[in-house]
């Protein structure tokens, strides 16, 4: 990798001010030093636990506890598993639902020495089955709720013990065992763009590197609260933890699919949160219900990540939230952590049509690459490839697609460099702009099509709350744009009107052929829109501006059942659009062929071009047929049209 990236390390003037107004009103930030990563993360906990026994560490709806407490349910789970297994260092998996025996399980196996595979409980049975036997855990924690799950998932050999039923442990001591900062500290899987579970092995070292610059990226002091709304079975869900108990700040927990985004709303006045962390979907929907909560004036800092963030979010920022509160777009995943950061206040004014993801933190590098592996100089577009000391060991059990994504440093050094699969450009001031998957450039009709740029423009949109741009074939020889999106409210926009919107932004070869509505789109664990869940488009006639006009004329009807039959929909209006019914070049040409071979007449396949409608391709027919055929013969042919 060259210097093009070392050259531009630190935010510009503009971004550390902003970064600076990142703070609790409080003042009490207190820097995570840098040899704070060189130890185990209960190490760093007890710590908290010394210093702050009686503070919050965790509240839920079913209660809360303090950082004396937690600690003494982490012990109680220590030591039983260290009476049920000999201290080695080996997996255990985790089935509890969000929340404070899930989190004191986690403390509890680290502890003891060991390192933790989280499971979300409400995945299907077969995902967990897959994950436990890859990662060949050794011991299940869970509670009574979920002992039948766990006893369907214990292979033989593989011991079970229910956290609910551990004795009291509120004067025991410490473990404390002697942790190497290389110890393994978990395992999370992740499916990635693929759908195929893969974990993703990380020491205590790249965890507690993680927190400490999220930690001071953002200010995060004990006197934060911190919202906690990801599944525990997701590596934002272990930033989220770590990044309030190893700060002596309290950790505040949601779930938003059982309780909903209105109680989220009351909530988050409710519990006072001051740093908001969530997926951009999330947010789009919180936004405009702050209005009805009087807003939310304890939020100092949101954190969007994870998805991709549109103008429109920042817009609704700017209307919904306080002009004390700082909005923040990052670039981060699994594998790396966050390594690109981009602040946002009221004036920020944003030069390009993507919200940046900004710029380096501290220990790490971004270089963009082509298809060679060559670096690429600014405004070009490239795979985004990492570079720090502080990358994950690779995927667990998975040697060749570790050597594939995590590469040996080119200059010798102890660094290494993980190749994301993301897209992205870097322009000459070090702001990177993130520009989707990899595998999300098609070619369509000799055509380069970058989906995420469409996908851009359809959330920047202020109708739409959900979009994702796919390509389908279910029609073979037939290729098509297909856009999947949910609306912000109804009335939902109609197809036309989507259209015509992206036409003023987009190429026409850009617009999707289909638009499909949905209440919500499918979402992978991650809360991700789920690309393979999306079905088929229907074939029921779309959401239009004009109103369905039933045929008249012979051939009116019959240039109907032509187009229906051509565009796969059940019902077609003689007022409709071509275009917004889904047709394409090639479709226009079997429409033409079809009435050329129905009428006998030839036709250039422009008509559908200077004629878009039923209606008027009708009248383009009938002037053509008198041309040609006379009055006679046409007067013969609608005859036999109405027979």
């Amino acid at each position: 990798m060259n210097n093009l990236i070392s050259t531009h390390s630190s935010l510009p003037p503009y971004q550390q001010e902003l970064q600076q107004r990142c703070r609790h009103p409080s003042g009490e930030f207190v820097p995570f030093p840098e040899e704070a990563i060189e130890q185990s993360i209960p190490c760093r906990f007890k710590a908290q636990v010394r210093q702050y026994p009686d503070r919050l560490a965790v509240k839920t709806r079913l209660g809360q506890v303090t950082y004396h407490q937690l600690n003494a349910l982490a012990n109680a789970s220590a030591r039983a598993i260290l009476a049920t297994r000999p201290w080695v260092a080996e997996p255990v998996a985790i089935l509890l639902e969000r929340g404070i025996p899930a989190i004191a399980a986690m403390l509890g196996v680290l502890k003891a020495g060991k390192f933790y595979v989280p499971l979300d409980p409400s995945q299907a049975p077969i995902q967990l089955a897959q994950m436990v036997q890859d990662a060949q855990v050794s011991l299940i924690l869970t509670d009574s709720r979920n002992a039948p799950l766990a006893e369907e998932l214990a292979q033989p050999g593989i011991e079970i013990i229910n956290v609910a039923g551990l004795p009291d442990d509120q004067g025991g001591e410490n473990p404390d065992l002697a942790l190497s900062p290389d110890s393994w500290a978990y395992i999370v899987y992740t499916s990635g763009s693929t759908g195929e579970p893969k974990g993703v092995a990380l020491s205590h070292r790249n965890v507690l590197h993680k927190i400490r610059h999220h930690t001071n990226d953002f200010h995060l002091c004990r006197q934060d609260r911190l919202s906690h709304l990801s599944s525990m079975s997701l590596g934002p869900s272990q930033r989220d933890v770590f990044a309030a108990l190893l700060n002596g700040a309290l950790l505040c927990s949601f779930n938003v699919p059982e309780e909903g985004i209105a109680n989220l709303a009351s909530w988050l006045n409710e519990e006072a949160i001051t740093f908001f962390h969530s997926s951009a979907t999330v947010f789009r929907q919180l936004a405009p219900l702050a209005a009805g909560q009087g807003g939310f004036p304890s939020i100092r800092a949101i954190r969007v990540g994870g998805e991709q963030c549109s103008q429109r979010d920042v817009e609704l920022y700017r209307q919904h939230f306080s002009p004390e509160c700082i909005f923040i777009n990052v670039l981060s995943g699994t594998e790396s952590g966050t390594v690109r950061v981009y602040y946002l206040d009221h004036q920020t004014e944003i030069p390009v049509e993507r919200v940046p993801v900004g710029y380096a933190t501290a220990d790490t590098e971004v270089q963009l690459l082509d298809e060679a592996g060559n670096p690429l100089d600014f405004n070009e577009i490239g795979e985004i490839a990492i570079r720090s000391r502080y990358l994950p060991d690779g995927y667990w059990r998975r040697p060749a697609l570790t050597a594939a994504k995590f590469l040996p440093d080119p200059d010798g050094g102890d660094q290494r460099i993980y190749l994301t699969g993301d897209l992205g450009l870097m322009r000459p001031d070090g702001c990177l702009l993130h520009l989707g998957r990899k595998d999300l450039e098609v070619k369509l009709r000799g055509y380069r099509i970058d989906l995420a740029g469409i996908e851009n423009a359809l959330l920047n949109l202020e109708q739409v709350k959900e979009a994702v741009v796919i390509v389908r074939e279910d029609r073979p020889g037939d290729p098509r744009l297909v856009a999947y999106l949910s609306a912000m409210a109804e009335p939902a926009p109609t197809t036309s009107a989507l259209r015509q919107a992206l036409l003023r932004k987009l190429s026409p070869h850009m617009v999707p052929a289909v638009f499909v509505l949905l209440a919500q789109l499918p979402k992978t664990r991650s809360g991700k829109p789920d690309r393979q869940a999306l079905a088929a488009p229907g074939t029921e006639r779309p959401s239009l501006d004009s109103p369905y006009l039933s045929p008249g004329s012979p051939i009116e009807k019959a240039l109907v059942e032509i187009w229906q039959e051509a565009l796969g929909l059940d019902l077609v209006g003689i007022k409709d659009d071509f275009l917004d019914l889904g047709g394409n070049s090639l479709l226009a040409g079997r429409v033409v062929a079809r009435v050329i071979q129905r009428f006998g007449v030839k036709l250039p396949l422009r008509v559908l071009l200077d004629a878009p409608t039923v209606a008027d391709m009708a009248l383009a027919l009938l002037e053509k047929l008198a041309d040609d055929a006379g009055d006679e013969r046409l007067a013969t042919l609608l005859a036999q049209l109405e027979d």
